[in-house]
């Protein structure tokens, strides 16, 4: 079996005239509010670095930028909570598998959590049983993680239930961690917010919502689309229904917006992965907001 990091690696370098996985690598430090740093050495201004870490100093002396770098003197964890439900085997908004785009998702930040000397450790489930991977600090480690998720998604018979993963979270693991939580667009409910409240008070909270691939189509098509849950075929008469779509649309956008208004309310930085080839983006871009509201 080819390997899950290497094809995560892909994703990351693909973009290389934007520098994607330097500009991750920088605005990873956004996570990490608050650790007790030590000076280590200078080196040249790359895209994605923080302002506030150039030394202007020594960028005036050598008469080019160039930032501080530290070296951390306190660990952190980074715990994935990754919905390996059944709605996990769908297809995400690119009509591709949408385990796939939790796979890049967990990868990419857990190869930045490597890179920056922290550990990373993983929670996966479904409705029928919550599972925990002991943390590890190696590639090795986190190939094996993305190999988990992988294979629990592939043989989930059982219905997502998220709450209960947050549920088992909030309960069981008391050391303080960052957690991100990688999830799709199932609405948010009551519980859903009690138990981010009971988590926010703990931890460090990420949430990534894996867009779903729309289930009408805008244009006439005899392609069946059938839902994972309740294993009905999609008519294909309803593709490209202009009245259909039109309330599906404003359904997920309400959804989108509740989500959105809990998160912000509660402080939890988020972002919504739509396709594998802008997904390294937007991780970016919610790395990048979170670091300028804490600067």
């Amino acid at each position: 079996m080819a390997s899950l990091i290497t094809q995560v690696k892909s994703k990351l370098f693909i973009h290389s005239a934007q520098k994607s996985m330097h500009a991750l690598d920088g605005a990873y430090a956004s996570l990490l509010h608050g650790r007790s740093l030590d000076f280590e050495d200078l080196r040249a201004y790359e895209y994605g670095d923080q302002v506030r870490d150039i030394d202007w100093r020594a960028t005036a002396r050598m008469s080019e930028p160039l930032v501080k770098r530290h070296r951390a003197n306190r660990m952190h964890t980074v715990l994935f909570v990754v919905d390996t439900g059944r709605a996990m085997t769908a297809i995400a908004h690119d009509e591709k598998p949408k385990k796939d785009l939790a796979i890049l998702a967990t990868g990419a930040l857990g190869m930045l959590a490597l890179r920056h000397g922290d550990d990373f450790s993983l929670v996966y489930g479904d409705a029928h049983r919550v599972r925990r991977r002991a943390p590890g600090r190696s590639e090795g480690s986190l190939e094996h993680a993305l190999r988990t998720i992988k294979s629990a998604i592939e043989a989930s018979s059982a219905p997502s239930d998220r709450d209960g993963l947050l549920s088992y979270v909030a309960r069981t693991i008391a050391r303080r961690c960052i957690v991100v939580i990688v999830t799709d667009e199932a609405p948010v409910t009551a519980d859903t917010e009690r138990m981010l409240r009971r988590l926010r008070v703990q931890h460090d909270v990420l949430w990534l919502t894996l867009r779903d691939a729309d289930p009408v189509l805008d244009h006439a098509s005899a392609t069946v689309r059938t839902d994972v849950n309740t294993r009905w075929d999609i008519p294909d008469f309803v593709h490209g229904d202009a009245e259909v779509l039109s309330e599906l649309i404003a359904q997920q956008q309400a959804d989108a917006a509740r989500r959105a208004a809990l998160l912000d309310r509660l402080e939890i930085s988020h972002a919504t992965l739509e396709t594998q080839a802008d997904a390294v983006s937007a991780l970016l871009r919610m790395l990048n907001r979170r670091a300028h509201v804490r600067s």
